[in-house]
């Protein structure tokens, strides 16, 4: 690993496969540093419906695909996690958690973005088993079904009302005393009578058969009162953050931790491209972070060819 690279692609989630697939074909022969969840935040889903070609695909299938696809075509792919980056000068150099140095003219950092979680007993397992962050990826699953929403922002409100598709049984749960979405957003979720809000609680278990989620308790901040509520699903939309802790100090970040991009894949260090979740907050999804990685590729090649 003493040689330098041309590509070097951190994450190995739709964006960095897909960067993979494109980098490869350009003969840039890159190299994938799969992270500590190789595959990303598809691992954790059970069907997807809406990607392209597959009317439905086990999420953790569809990466393996996509990983199969990227060796193919010639990806070297390295099951390590990067700890530390330098970004200062070409070649950058990368050192692993096993202490591996790396060096590269080029890198596209894909890395993404995790979920927030609750932190409560039965969230980790039922993870994916009715426990989840993707309304629009999992939402038609829940026809007819009990819904609860974890969250009182903007995305709450969004799959609250993306699930009034699919079910006229949803509850918002806030642990504030008001929701901190944008005024049309909650205008939008509290006009709704298929949509009850219960503010000041906070889930404190997650309860299931030891096959999917059946229910949830919940206690009243205010009263301290318990009680439970039938669950067959249960989105938990507080936010997402950002991996990006090893970039800090490296490359330009936001307020909120997402690489900020130019041109849509330039970060603030030319050579150093971004793609997917890492600096997606809006869209959020597997397609647009594939694409993202292939608009990094291209990027990446055109930038190469210049040196």
């Amino acid at each position: 690993m003493s040689s330098i690279h041309q590509l070097i692609i951190i994450g190995s989630g739709p964006a960095g496969l897909t960067a993979g697939i494109y980098a490869a074909r350009a003969q840039l022969k890159p190299l994938i540093i799969e992270g500590n969840t190789p595959g990303g935040q598809l691992m954790g889903t059970t069907y997807v419906e809406n990607w392209p070609g597959e009317k439905s695909i086990l999420g953790p299938k569809l990466m393996l695909n996509m990983r199969e696809h990227a060796k193919a075509m010639g990806c070297d792919f390295m099951a390590q996690e990067v700890v530390r980056v330098d970004f200062s000068q070409r070649p950058f150099t990368l050192w692993t958690k096993h202490g591996d140095e790396l060096q590269a003219q080029a890198v596209i950092v894909a890395t993404g973005a995790v979920p927030k979680r609750l932190g409560v007993s039965g969230e980790d397992t039922y993870w994916g088993r009715g426990v989840t962050t993707c309304a629009v990826c999992d939402g038609a699953f829940y026809q007819n079904k009990n819904v609860i929403i974890v969250g009182g922002g903007d995305t709450a409100m969004e799959d609250a009302s993306f699930m009034t598709k699919f079910t006229d049984k949803i509850t918002v749960i806030q642990n504030l005393d008001r929701l901190t979405a944008s005024e049309p957003m909650k205008k939008r979720v509290l006009d709704n009578p298929n949509i009850s809000v219960l503010y000041s609680t906070q889930v404190q278990e997650i309860r299931g058969n030891g096959e999917h989620v059946q229910e949830v308790l919940v206690t009243d901040a205010k009263t301290n009162e318990q009680r439970t509520l039938k669950a067959n699903v249960v989105f938990v939309a507080i936010g997402l953050r950002p991996s990006t802790r090893i970039f800090e100090g490296q490359l330009e970040l936001d307020s909120y931790g997402y690489l900020k991009v130019k041109d849509h894949t330039k970060t603030s260090v030319e050579g150093v491209f971004a793609a997917g979740d890492v600096a997606d907050y809006r869209y959020r999804q597997a397609i647009t972070s594939a694409a993202s990685g292939c608009m990094a590729a291209l990027d990446a090649e055109r930038y190469l060819e210049c040196e």
